[in-house]
């Protein structure tokens, strides 16, 4: 009987009973820490993979945009490249001049309201020493006239109007 009187001297005794319910509680907030902590480093570690794959996926969408970004540079160095090479060959600058000339034309019709009538004039007498020039009729004056001394112009001079009255 002297156990049992001891263990019921430790459950009468009021600091004891109160040390005992606080240990027990302790002990109940320490066990919920340790489970609330194994949760929390769980979650920790399962937001670290996905973090790691995140970055994986950027890395490798970064190296892609790089590389699609450097053909980009190569393709638009290419191109620039083509275009002046084709801008260097005959007659892609003239070309270029005849579309610089159209749309002086165009901005010239607009501002100013004389112009046209004057433009298409000359426009038609060019057009038509253009035309003589291709059947050769101005390249052969200009060969007689330069050819021809001083002497005979006058001969060469009837000949010339004589063959522009034909029509030759």
């Amino acid at each position: 009987m002297g156990d049992t009187s001891w263990i019921a001297n430790i459950f009468t005794n009021p600091f004891l009973r109160g040390l005992t319910i606080g240990l027990l509680v302790a002990l109940i907030l320490w066990v919920r820490g340790l489970l609330k902590t194994r949760e929390l480093n769980l979650n920790l570690k399962k937001l670290r993979e996905h973090l790691h794959t995140k970055l994986e996926i950027d890395s490798a969408e970064n190296e892609r945009r790089k590389e699609e970004m450097e053909k980009t540079k190569q393709e638009r160095d290419n191109l620039r490249n083509m275009v002046q090479v084709l801008n260097q060959k005959p007659g892609r600058q003239e070309l270029r001049q005849v579309q610089v000339y159209q749309k002086a034309l165009e901005i010239m019709f607009e501002k100013s309201p004389g112009f046209a009538p004057a433009w298409q004039i000359t426009a038609r007498e060019a057009e038509e020493e253009l035309k003589r020039a291709e059947r050769g009729i101005i390249p052969f004056f200009k060969r007689m006239t330069t050819s021809s001394g001083n002497g005979s112009e006058k001969s060469s001079k009837k000949a010339l109007e004589l063959e522009q009255s034909t029509g030759r």
